[in-house]
């Protein structure tokens, strides 16, 4: 009620004021979280990162840039699932908004993004749900969204 009038939309707008808070970051998992999501779970050093840009939307209007990438590990333990390669590649991505105003609610990139040379802990979905997709079907090696990248400390 405004003014002693009844205002019959105002809780139909309610949920737009808090609508926004539901689309915020996601929380990083916690280690039981990562493990069950996980398929596999490997720790390896980094050999090499490659990566490829790609943009979303309309160039200069909207979209995002995605920098999609492949880190290249060299297996030093595996902690669940079985490989039996020495070397894996595995996937992951990293977003930026190019476009015009603010960006629109969604996810963020993965955190703890790794660097050549270092060891990790890689929490991976094989022919499954990654936490952001669906997964893919090809056999590869996604990183569990969005913090299934977890540096060694040495």
């Amino acid at each position: 009620m405004i003014n002693g009038k009844t205002i019959p939309f105002l809780p139909a707008l309610l949920p737009l004021v808090f609508l926004p808070s539901i689309w915020a970051a996601k929380a990083p998992s916690s280690k039981e979280q990562l493990e069950k999501i996980a398929t596999h779970v490997v720790v390896g050093k980094v050999q090499a990162i490659y990566s490829y840009k790609e943009r979303e939307g309309i160039p200069v209007l909207s979209g995002y840039e995605y920098d999609h990438k492949v880190a290249e590990v060299k297996i030093e333990k595996i902690e669940k699932g079985k490989i039996a390669e020495s070397l894996i590649y595995v996937r992951y991505w990293s977003r930026k908004w190019k476009g015009l105003g603010l960006p629109p609610p969604g996810g963020q990139s993965y955190e703890n993004q790794p660097k050549k040379g270092q060891a990790c802990r890689f929490y991976l979905a094989r022919n499954a749900c990654d936490g952001w997709s669906k997964g893919s079907q090809d056999g590869g090696y996604n990183v569990v969204y969005v913090n299934g990248i977890q540096p060694i400390k040495k």
